[in-house]
């Protein structure tokens, strides 16, 4: 656990391969990824007009991407590629995460007022002949 605090560890351009029960668990992020993206993308493709749209739409390129990202560093990490295997991808990665989840909050913190503004907008065209 000390290693993980060090600038060695996430500065090494050529660091050792993971330990096997390391890759297992990346290996079960990569299929629960893999999974949430079919999910996400079946819900999408069944809602084409409905007020979560853009936020399905989110989750399914979220899960995408991070499924690609994912297949490629433990591609890297298994084949040991010099630059591409280093470890400050992943920190590089855990960031892009993290701010992709800031964004799809953001957009579910919008779906209540696209709803009042639905309704608003219905009760306005009601009065209109």
């Amino acid at each position: 656990m000390k290693n993980l605090l060090t600038l060695k560890f996430w500065l090494n351009l050529r660091p050792d391969s993971l330990t096997p029960l390391a890759q297992k668990k990346f290996l079960a992020l990569i299929v629960a990824f893999i999974f949430f993206t079919i999910v996400f993308g079946y819900i999408k493709s069944r809602q084409k007009k409905s007020l979560y749209v853009k936020l399905w739409q989110n989750l399914y390129y979220f899960g995408l991407t991070n499924s690609f990202v994912s297949l490629f560093l433990i591609f890297f990490n298994y084949e040991l590629i010099p630059f591409l295997s280093a470890r400050f991808w992943y920190l590089l990665w855990f960031i892009g995460i993290g701010i992709w989840l800031f964004f799809i909050v953001k957009t579910i913190l919008e779906i209540p007022k696209r709803r009042q503004r639905l309704e608003q907008e219905k009760e306005y065209k009601r009065y209109i002949p």
